[in-house]
């Protein structure tokens, strides 16, 4: 790991230093366990009185923060900003040597850039396209026609299936799925057929995909995931989908066919989004929360019902059963009411 003063931090980082900027620092830690060698960071005041107490050899904190502290700081705009430019800066990725491991089964009419690293027992299929400096971990597949930008890491065990476009800078995290068939099936006969899915899922650039996340292909258009989404650890992306730039989904939330979910969004985990939905820019939806209906303002959207004691719960879920015909009772009320 380098080893940085904080002044040099604060040549790339930005902000303004106060205190002793020629503390030497080679990690990054948590208040709680920081020691002299290492940097700690404070997001807002709630935590003043352990950033005093921390053994840590210097701080990032908000330039907003008039306390003193009796540590170095480096003061920021945009302190959860910084911490991360300072754990990349810090734990540098190690660079993956170029080149196709003998393990790995390469079909011959690929183009594979001479900078790419194709990992042990990965298989690349017919037609498929690896761009500069892209890193795919053990077992990767990359199906036929599929196309993989530059400087894309793809970890252990990621499938992106046929004719599938995976954009620039693009992690997928380990056994993320790109480009599985969608859940088409037509009734006939009293059974089930299935309907062929032809689309494909395309992804932009500088997208992030967690482990064991799905994002299905079209059925007959594109799944699209637009520049810079981010998406967290198991969730589903149904068929046709289209996701904005910059939305950030967060794990286990599973989305239907055909929504539209537009940009800069953010979805907690767990919530749930029926299909043929459009999702206006800048939404946020709280966790948990099931989406039936077209969202059409940006804002945040909660339909969690709070925690309560299990028997408080029954009660109320008791009344809920005869909701409608208490509202069809108090209708009637009010209609005697003003008659004269």
């Amino acid at each position: 790991m380098p080893s940085l003063t904080l002044a040099e931090l604060q040549a790339r980082l930005g902000g303004s230093v106060r205190g002793d900027g020629s503390v030497l620092l080679d990690a990054v830690a948590s208040l709680e366990t920081a020691r002299a060698n290492q940097l700690g960071f404070l997001l807002g005041r709630k935590l003043l009185a352990q950033a005093r107490s921390s053994g840590a050899g210097a701080l990032i904190i908000p330039e907003s923060l008039g306390e003193p502290l009796s540590q170095p700081c480096l003061a920021v705009a945009n302190p959860h900003a910084s911490i991360a430019r300072a754990l990349a800066l810090f734990y540098p990725e190690a660079s993956a040597a170029a080149g196709i491991d003998p393990n790995a089964h390469v079909a011959a009419d690929c183009e594979i850039d001479a900078t790419a690293s194709i990992g042990p027992g990965c298989v690349v299929e017919a037609g498929a396209r690896i761009g500069a400096r892209s890193v795919l971990g053990p077992n990767c597949v990359i199906g036929a026609r599929a196309v993989l930008g530059a400087d894309c890491h793809l970890h252990a065990r990621v499938t992106v299936q046929h004719g599938c476009v995976v954009g620039n800078r693009v992690v997928l995290h380990p056994g993320c799925v790109i480009g599985s068939d969608g859940f088409g099936l037509a009734w006939e006969n009293e059974s089930w057929f299935k309907v062929p899915q032809v689309g494909r899922a395309i992804l932009g650039d500088d997208v992030e995909v967690g482990a064991n996340t799905t994002i299905d292909r079209g059925a007959l258009d594109d799944t699209v995931i637009e520049d810079g989404v981010k998406l967290d650890n198991q969730i589903q992306i149904a068929h046709n989908c289209h996701i904005g730039k910059h939305s950030a989904i967060a794990a286990c939330v599973g989305i239907a066919g055909s929504t539209r979910i537009g940009a800069y969004c953010q979805i907690g985990g767990a919530a749930m989004i029926i299909g043929h939905l459009e999702i206006a820019d800048r939404v946020t939806i709280s966790a948990g929360t099931f989406v039936a209906k077209n969202i059409k303002e940006a804002g945040t959207y909660t339909s969690v019902q709070p925690l309560m004691r299990h028997g408080d719960w029954l009660r109320n879920a008791s009344h809920l059963r005869h909701l409608d015909d208490l509202a069809q009772r108090i209708k009637s009320l009010e209609k005697q009411l003003e008659q004269p």
